[in-house]
């Protein structure tokens, strides 16, 4: 068995393991995931870490159970003095008193139990605190080393009330579970009672309110649900239905048989510590299904964000495909595009962009007759519907895919991401722009490689750069009246002015640009959706393999 030291220090790992878990609101996972971290993490923080780093803490006896079961007034008849008021709307529902020897109030004082809690020290009878706080009542009819607690009910209407009750359960080495003859058979009480017996709780269980007519049958009855729940094993109890009451105690001797058996419980330090083991390793042993459990959930998490994150990626990754293939196969050189080039191919104004070089040169950057300037524009336009298409159906795609994985839909209404934001085509057009001075710069810097025939011939690199783009989106490829001898002739010329190696360069160099483009544009519309899965604090696996690892070396540590 590891020292104290190591199996902290293992605790610890796990703790941080923990801490750091994030679950995604409303999808699959993320409800079972969070109320499974919080239980482990507040079992850790409230009773295995405080014990692990001081051993000899006092026993804490929590005295739990049903509304009106007279969990207060057994308290004080086990204290032997009030220590806690008493009644039908008792305030211990939501201000729990702990009832302690003076000299261990230093240690239920200190952030180490109970870290999260407010707590107030009072003397003598406690009276209500404030909802949420931890009264300390000390009393010198408490012996040291041990505490009882008087805990909310866990029955309460008040949700708050019985998860308050179970966070005490959680720190409490024993446990008294109270209940009454009526209540006995809830629901409520049999999923406290089955806690207890999954984690191995020490526990003794209180049949209060008796009434004398049926008495045996309801204890035969209740002991025989206890064996059929698996608590055979815990130590019972009887209190008869009494009106002998005052003070805030029984003044006969109800009480006497649970007092007896606490006072052995404490006054025998092996028998306290056998107690306090068995809990101890009671808890330690849940963590063997309940961590794993945990990491189900966060692998559930984690499987869910893999699917939403592939349907990002598929959806986008096609679009860019789509892009690349209308960019090429002569599918934009259609409708308004193509009777654009047909006019400017019949009107022969690139054929007249070339001119036999003369003394006076053509000045550099005119501006290209108005068909090739309306062409022009018809490409851009295409381009850029071409794209922001390409966008919308990609994230159509990815809102429908989200829509089969439970509470992914709500999670993309959130972030706005179905359809494109107004600024895509704004976006698209410049990138388009920016493009098309590439295709120029490169156009003006690669296409004087035959200076033998740039020696003789001046041309419009405007117009060019736009032949070389109506070549690129698939000229030849469709439609385009490519019969027609004088549509083809602008290809032509541009290789026998660039030559077919340069002409290949730029194409492919045009192309590459071209793509990048359009592929940052995607890119910036799929980081929406990834910001949107992050912005969730989804887990991933390797959160979940990270605590399969932590319990296995919880295992070695013990």
């Amino acid at each position: 068995m590891a020292s104290d030291a190591q199996l902290e220090k293992v605790l610890e790992t796990l703790r941080v393991r923990i801490q750091d878990l994030g679950f995604a609101e409303g999808l699959p996972g993320a409800d079972e995931g969070r109320t499974a971290r919080s239980d482990v993490l507040a079992q850790l923080d409230d009773y295995v870490l405080p014990r692990v780093r001081k051993a000899d803490t006092p026993l804490l006896i929590a005295v739990a159970g049903s509304t009106g079961a007279g969990k207060s007034t057994l308290v004080n008849s086990l204290v032997g003095e009030q220590v806690t008021t008493t009644g039908v709307r008792r305030p211990t529902t939501n201000s729990p008193v702990l009832a302690c020897n003076p000299a261990d109030v230093g240690w239920f004082s200190e952030a180490s139990f109970l870290p999260t809690l407010p707590r107030v020290r009072q003397q003598g009878l406690a009276m209500p605190g404030k909802d949420g706080m931890l009264v300390l009542a000390a009393s010198e009819c408490m012996p040291e080393g041990v505490a009882l607690l008087d805990t909310p009910d866990v029955d309460s209407a008040v949700a708050a009330h019985h998860e308050f009750a179970a966070k005490f359960l959680d720190a409490a080495d024993l446990w008294v579970f109270v209940t009454t003859s009526r209540r006995y058979a809830d629901a409520r009480v049999w999923e406290f009672l089955q806690v207890a017996r999954d984690r191995d709780t020490s526990l003794a269980v209180v049949l209060s309110r008796v009434p004398r007519r049926g008495r045996d049958q309801l204890v035969d009855h209740f002991g025989a649900m206890l064996e059929a729940n698996g608590l055979g094993h815990a130590t019972r109890f009887t209190i008869p239905e009494t009106d002998q009451v005052a003070g805030g105690r029984f003044t006969a001797n109800t009480a006497d048989p649970v007092r007896d058996y606490l006072a052995d419980v404490a006054g025998d330090l092996v028998q306290r510590d056998t107690v306090s083991r068995r809990t101890f390793a009671g808890v330690l042993n849940s963590f063997r299904t309940r961590v794993p459990e945990l990491a189900k959930q966060v692998e559930v998490q984690a499987e869910a964000g893999r699917v939403l994150g592939a349907a990002v990626d598929s959806a986008h990754s096609a679009a860019l495909a789509e892009i690349d293939e209308a960019t090429r196969n002569g599918s934009l050189l259609r409708g308004n595009v193509l009777a654009r080039w047909q006019d400017v191919a019949a009107s022969g104004e690139l054929v007249r962009s070339l001119r036999v070089r003369t003394r006076r040169r053509a000045k550099a950057g005119t501006d290209p007759a108005s068909r090739v300037h309306a062409l022009d524009q018809a490409v851009r336009d295409g381009v850029e519907a071409l794209v922001v298409s390409s966008a919308e159906r990609a994230a159509e795609e990815v809102v429908e895919r989200w829509g089969a994985v439970p509470g992914a839909e709500a999670l993309a209404e959130r972030h706005e991401l179905a359809g494109v934001p107004e600024d895509l085509p704004r976006r698209a057009r410049t990138a388009i722009a920016a493009w098309r001075r590439t295709v120029v710069d490169l156009i003006a810097s690669d296409g004087v490689a035959k200076r033998s025939v740039a020696r003789f011939v001046t041309y419009d690199e405007e117009a060019f750069a736009l032949v070389l783009i109506i070549g690129l989106l698939g000229f030849g490829t469709s439609d385009v009246a490519v019969s027609q001898g004088t549509s083809a002739a602008p290809q032509r010329l541009l290789k026998a002015l660039f030559g077919s190696e340069s002409l290949r360069n730029i194409g492919a160099r045009a192309r590459e640009d071209l793509r990048a483009r359009t592929g940052e544009l995607l890119q910036e519309e799929r980081q929406r959706f990834t910001d949107a899965l992050a912005a969730a604090h989804l887990p991933d696996e390797d959160d979940a393999v990270q605590l399969y690892q932590a319990t296995y070396n919880l295992e070695i540590a013990r």
